[in-house]
């Protein structure tokens, strides 16, 4: 269950179709509030529901299954620091650019940084295919159902992708912008990407990742001319959620910004 959407709910859990004899439900009031039958029976009887209860029940599994992950999470964390590592989780919608910038990123850091990668994507392996071959070893987790990453699929993979001498580990969780940002993953520090064709307010519809992400990439400005693109209200709108957030303006295709994003990364491990 993520957080509050509940996309770890069975895919049945809200239906009573053919598999009940085709019963279709309709939705009618008692007592001021509303409710479903199926409508193959009288409703001359008295109605007790316990939506508040209901509500509550959700609230307590979904804290469960953060604590949960954050307990994981937290051994991650703990060791990747062993090892040195600096795991960095990358989080955007789907299409704004995280496969091409890593892309770019590996080749620009081959022989200087030892990376590695972990990709995430419902089904595919198709980013991991183009990620290979550019000096880091890079590992797919298919999350089937499932819209981000979760700690436990990062710790089942570590011992596997980070071997001995990798200094860096990027992330690229499922594209998404609400999810992955709240589960935590050992990450050393989330970083949002915006592209320029999503429209400046990206981070005001969206605060809770533009608000934990240390830093923001903004991609594809080779776009941007052709867009009604304002990078100075794009900039006010991730400063409003988040004064303190590193800022990349970047283009992984024209090559535009990538010297300031990789210095970013050396820093990271100096």
């Amino acid at each position: 269950m993520c957080k509050d959407c509940g996309c770890g709910e069975p895919k049945d859990k809200h239906r009573k179709d053919a598999a009940h004899g085709g019963k279709k439900n309709h939705m009618h009031q008692h007592d001021g509030h509303w409710h479903s039958h199926d409508d193959d029976h009288d409703h001359e009887h008295k109605h007790e529901h316990s939506h508040h209860n209901e509500e509550s029940r959700t609230v307590s599994v979904a804290s469960k299954v953060l604590a949960a992950n954050d307990e994981i999470a937290g051994q991650n964390r703990k060791w990747l620091a062993e090892r040195g590592v600096i795991a960095l989780n990358l989080i955007s919608s789907p299409g704004s650019g995280k496969t091409a910038l890593l892309e770019k990123t590996l080749e620009l850091l081959k022989d200087n940084l030892p990376c590695a990668v972990i990709v995430g994507d419902q089904r595919t392996d198709n980013d991991a295919r183009r990620l290979s071959g550019r000096g880091a070893p890079v590992k797919q987790i298919e999350t089937y159902s499932s819209c981000h990453l979760s700690a436990e699929h990062i710790a089942k993979v570590l011992p596997e992708i980070v071997t001995p001498g990798i200094k860096l580990l990027f992330i690229e969780n499922v594209g998404n912008l609400v999810c992955p940002a709240a589960f935590d993953l050992g990450e050393h520090c989330k970083i949002a990407l915006l592209s320029t064709p999503e429209g400046e307010d990206k981070p005001v519809k969206y605060p809770v990742l533009f608000s934990e992400a240390a830093v923001v990439l903004i991609t594809k400005t080779d776009l941007a001319p052709h867009l009604d693109w304002e990078a100075a209200k794009c900039r006010e709108h991730i400063r409003s959620v988040h004064p303190g957030a590193f800022i990349f303006e970047l283009s992984a295709k024209t090559g535009e910004g990538m010297n300031a994003w990789i210095d970013y990364l050396k820093s990271l491990n100096s």
